[in-house]
């Protein structure tokens, strides 16, 4: 009965707390103008192709998915996180640790994972093997808190992140592994000797120099295991950007509102960059906000740059309100996916787009048939988004530019849920058509256009108007 108890006031705190941690999100990780360009020739070209991919999928799947709250935070004791105050912490945290024994996941399908990011036209995936709360998505051999030592444990596909990346590298995916620095559950990060106040370590490294060090041992180990045991692996995608060298911490961190330890949280990202692309060359090293060599690509978190970067990044956004499986997910309509992927591919980004499979381990209905719905979008204007670069005349109020390789351009006008289809299309001169004529993209059909006081103007007859299934936004070809 408590164990009930408890975990009904955990959802219910924390489902509030959900909405409070996107806004949180919103704030700490915002692009940086700051940015050092990689040196090493497989990992410019394992960049470049990922440029050319623009739409991905981040799976986060864990023990919180057996109550559906929000990942890992409800652990952390910070101002904005809400728990019940009649649950004392220590009762929380041992009900939280022991979702492990409840987790067991036995309708779980990667293929099912694969095919819906498939159907929805995603070309990379970034699989969750560690959050925060140091639960094990992997077979790792550095604790026993994982997946593989539960209920899960005799399941032919125990090992999850084997059979994930697995599964969609039989879509030809590129494959991404998430991996939380910080480990809320390892005695070398929060050692039960002191209260965990905070997302930091919870003790003096200076005066602990031997604890440290085992947990930057245990920290290089695990990224190890995934990157010699787990097969090809093209991103390291690493979250927790307060995990950093004393030195790199700047504004942009100190406006995250949270406590700066006095002391360095430095894991040696250098040796661990060395021993990843030894064993993965050219992977690509993502360590969030921490801008330098092994930032190769920047994440801006549920938001979108006000204008176009001149740097590699991409959006991470969720296609509901939480990352995770939430049992009444407040989802994004297909038309808003569709616009802001529109808007991340002409500022020159990419969008990764978050879902969460339920506790036995498939991805809810509804989350397929959004991701269908972007994907019919995509199989006819897919051309103007992948593989395409940016132009200088991005946007004209509604109408979004981004060009080919070859230099063919294309107008991709959004158009809002329940509107109709304009019998014209106008935008400024400046992003000019040669010639007469521009190619209306699905179903290929050739439209005049008019030139006329700094306007491109495009008619649209009825007949055309009539046959466009796709009605999130139309696409223009033209040179």
């Amino acid at each position: 009965m408590r164990r009930k108890i408890l975990r009904l006031l955990g959802v219910l705190a924390v489902f509030g707390a959900a909405h409070g941690a996107m806004a949180q999100h919103d704030n700490l990780h915002r692009q940086s103008s700051v940015y050092e360009a990689p040196k090493d020739p497989e990992v410019i070209a394992k960049l470049d192709k990922w440029k050319d991919l623009k739409f991905g999928m981040i799976i986060h799947w864990g023990v919180y998915a057996v109550p559906g709250m929000i990942e890992s935070w409800a652990l952390c004791s910070e101002d904005w996180i809400n728990r019940d105050s009649t649950v004392s912490y220590h009762d929380f945290k041992e009900w939280y640790w022991s979702l492990k024994d409840e987790f067991n996941p036995v309708d779980f399908d990667p293929d099912q994972w694969a095919d819906a990011a498939d159907a929805a036209g995603m070309k990379y995936l970034v699989f969750t093997t560690k959050h925060h709360d140091g639960f094990n998505m992997f077979d790792t051999q550095q604790t026993d808190y994982k997946i593989t030592n539960g209920p899960f444990k005799d399941h032919p596909k125990a090992n999850v992140a084997k059979y994930v990346f697995e599964a969609f590298r039989r879509k030809d995916f590129m494959i991404g592994a998430y991996f939380s620095k910080p480990d809320w559950h390892s005695q070398y990060y929060w050692w039960d000797k002191y209260a965990t106040a905070d997302r930091n370590n919870n003790y003096d490294i200076r005066k602990n120099e031997w604890r440290w060090n085992k947990f930057k041992e245990y920290t290089y180990n695990q990224i190890s295991e995934l990157m010699h045991d787990y097969g090809s692996v093209d991103i390291l995608w690493l979250d927790g950007g307060w995990v950093r060298p004393l030195e790199t911490v700047n504004d942009e961190v100190r406006a995250w509102g949270a406590r700066i330890p006095e002391w360095s949280q430095d894991i040696n990202m250098p040796k661990i960059a060395k021993m990843a692309r030894g064993a993965q060359p050219g992977i690509l090293m993502v360590d969030r906000t921490v801008h330098g060599p092994y930032e190769n690509y920047q994440t801006p978190e549920q938001s979108i740059p006000e204008g176009q970067l001149d740097v590699p990044w991409e959006s991470c956004m969720t296609l509901g309100h939480a990352w995770g499986y939430h049992e009444h997910q407040n989802y994004k309509s297909v038309n808003q996916v569709v616009h802001t992927l529109v808007e991340v591919v002409a500022k020159g980004g990419s969008l990764l787009l978050g879902v969460g499979p339920s506790p036995k381990g498939m991805l809810p209905d509804e989350d397929v048939r959004r991701l269908r719905g972007i994907g019919e979008w995509l199989d006819v204007n897919g051309a103007a988004i992948y593989g395409t670069r940016t132009v200088d005349y991005y946007q004209d109020d509604n109408v979004y530019f981004t060009q080919d390789k070859q230099g063919k351009k294309y107008a991709i006008m959004l158009i809002e849920e329940g509107m109709e289809i304009p019998n014209t299309v106008s935008w400024s001169s400046e992003q000019d058509v040669n010639g007469k004529k521009v190619t209306l993209l699905e179903g290929n059909q050739s439209l005049r256009i008019a030139k006329t006081a700094g306007q491109v103007v495009v008619t649209i007859p009825a007949k055309v108007r009539n046959n466009i299934k796709q009605k999130d936004a139309i696409v223009f070809a033209f040179r």
